[in-house]
């Protein structure tokens, strides 16, 4: 049983549905009905009584929901307790988007080995999404996101604004060509596809990539196009091939910060990394 799947649980029955408790969790529905499904498989049982469109407490409900608040209540104990002693030693475990990571956080992670060298540095690369419901799940202490980030159990702390632009190969149109991004989840995503909508492309094909290195090296041959921080661009090993283009500054700019729960005490390592970030981009 996952404490997201339980906190998921709560939130159902706090908000009093499934739409107003995805908007609580910052998530989509089928991600909200997929975790009570799987938690009802799990206990073999049904939480909820479905009644038209609406939802009621089943009787094992009823009793989950006692349990699910203690044991959240007990997790947030445990974490505070645990990071309170984890100031010279121990994990911090960072999570951050793959172009966060390749420009922004080499230097910041030298910064915290050398001020604080007993603890361990782990770093986790995903899609903004993902991160957010592993900071949600206790899986990582911190992680870089693409914002605002908007949620009642998170602290955003903005770190760098972001620009994106427009990227094609020389001599292509990108008007005429397939977009090309990373996978479900990723902030950057959504934007790209707005702006391939408002501007009417005459294809809206998508090509998926799991690496920054794969989609800004099949922009720079020709295959499509993307929309990247400025900055990651710039610096690619692809950026002689490269056309950059400016795009409207709703879509251009992205507020890129920190966030963590909020209950968690804030571990020295953890202030010496965002702060070295703050000074390398302020």
């Amino acid at each position: 049983m996952e404490l997201v799947a339980l906190r998921t649980f709560q939130s159902v029955v706090e908000e009093g549905g499934i739409l107003a408790a995805s908007k609580k969790l910052n998530t989509v529905q089928s991600n909200v009905t997929g975790r009570i499904r799987k938690l009802e498989e799990e206990l073999g049982t049904e939480l909820f009584l479905r009644k038209g469109r609406g939802l009621e407490l089943a009787p094992s409900g009823r009793v989950l929901l006692d349990y699910a608040r203690r044991m959240l209540q007990l997790e947030q104990q445990t974490t505070a307790a645990v990071r309170q002693v984890g100031e010279s030693s121990g994990e911090l475990r960072i999570g951050a988007m793959e172009t966060f990571a390749a420009l922004h956080l080499p230097t910041a992670l030298k910064a915290v080995r050398r001020e604080h060298p007993r603890v361990e540095l782990r770093v986790f690369t995903e899609p903004t999404a993902v991160l957010v419901d592993k900071v949600l799940d206790h899986k990582l202490d911190c992680a870089f996101v693409a914002g605002p980030v908007i949620h009642p159990d998170l602290e955003f702390s903005e770190v760098v604004v972001e620009e994106l632009v427009q990227v094609h190969a020389a001599g292509s149109d990108p008007v005429q060509q397939p977009l090309i991004l990373f996978r479900e989840g990723c902030a950057y995503r959504a934007r790209a596809l707005a702006w391939q909508r408002s501007i009417g492309h005459a294809t809206a094909d998508v090509m998926e990539f799991g690496t920054l290195d794969g989609i800004l090296g099949c922009v720079s041959i020709g295959l499509g196009w993307t929309l990247m921080p400025r900055r990651v661009v710039e610096q690619s090993v692809h950026a002689a091939a490269l056309v950059i283009d400016a795009v409207p500054p709703e879509i251009a700019r992205v507020p890129t910060g920190l966030i963590r729960r909020r209950e968690a005490s804030l571990m020295a390592a953890l202030r010496t990394l965002g702060e070295s970030l703050r000074r390398r981009d302020g």
